[in-house]
């Protein structure tokens, strides 16, 4: 099985620190042990949010500010890279076609931000269906997909299961509410509606939670399920069952 899982900076490394990076490696270190292929990519969160603000202030321009962040991201990335070992990718791929290539390779891949004007959502989105993904899996900081930001509105209501047009209407919504907050943007929706990939969307700040849905699709976040599969998926380690 071939699987996407884009961790959010926020959820990786919510401050400098190792705890949650090893964590989050050893759970990827499992999946590939047990014949499973991983591309994990990786978000920039408050530390990059802090550069670009920084940044902004000493007027550097939206080009630069995207660039900025896509260093943090790499910076990140090479912290996952760190703590899985010597077995590992020595660097964040770069491109997809590199990503593609170590994950054929050897089983895995691990990225940051490709190009300014796209977040790490959208380039976990367009990695996955690089290497035609099995599954998608976006680690953030809220549980799943919600009609509002979840912080913001205590009434949000939480989508247990959408297809992926919805995803992309729920999200141009969101994205149209000044300040409200989404757990994955609207090109990466738009991707994910284009190439029909299985995704989910879960509270990643536990990494057993990305284990358990990877290996038996047993979450509490959001299915978002392609036009014509069927509700129930498949999973890798249930056919070996």
């Amino acid at each position: 099985m071939k699987v996407v899982v884009s961790i959010g900076g926020s959820v990786l490394v919510p401050e400098l620190g190792t705890d949650r990076v090893a964590e989050h490696a050893a759970v990827v270190e499992d999946l590939v042990a047990d014949g499973c292929r991983v591309g994990a990519v990786v978000g920039g969160g408050g530390v990059a949010r802090e550069y670009i603000s920084a940044a902004r202030d000493l007027g550097a321009n939206e080009i630069e500010l995207d660039q900025l962040g896509i260093d943090v991201t790499r910076l990140n990335a090479r912290l996952l890279i760190a703590a899985l070992g010597g077995d590992s990718v020595t660097a964040p791929a770069k491109d997809y076609e590199e990503a593609g290539e170590a994950l054929q390779r050897g089983g895995i891949s691990v990225m940051g931000g490709v190009a300014p004007a796209q977040t790490t959502d959208a380039v976990g989105a367009a990695l996955a269906e690089y290497v035609d993904a099995d599954l998608l899996v976006y680690a953030t900081s809220v549980p799943g997909v919600y009609s509002d930001d979840p912080n913001e509105n205590a009434e949000a209501t939480k989508y247990d299961h959408l297809s992926a047009a919805d995803l992309v209407d729920v999200i141009a919504g969101l994205e149209m509410n000044a300040g409200a907050s989404a757990p994955v943007d609207l090109l990466a929706a738009k991707i994910i509606q284009r190439s029909g990939m299985r995704t989910i969307v879960l509270d990643g700040t536990d990494p057993d939670r990305i284990s358990r849905a990877v290996r038996y699709g047993e979450h509490d976040g959001t299915d978002v399920i392609p036009e014509g599969a069927g509700e129930e998926p498949t999973y890798w380690a249930q056919d070996d069952q």
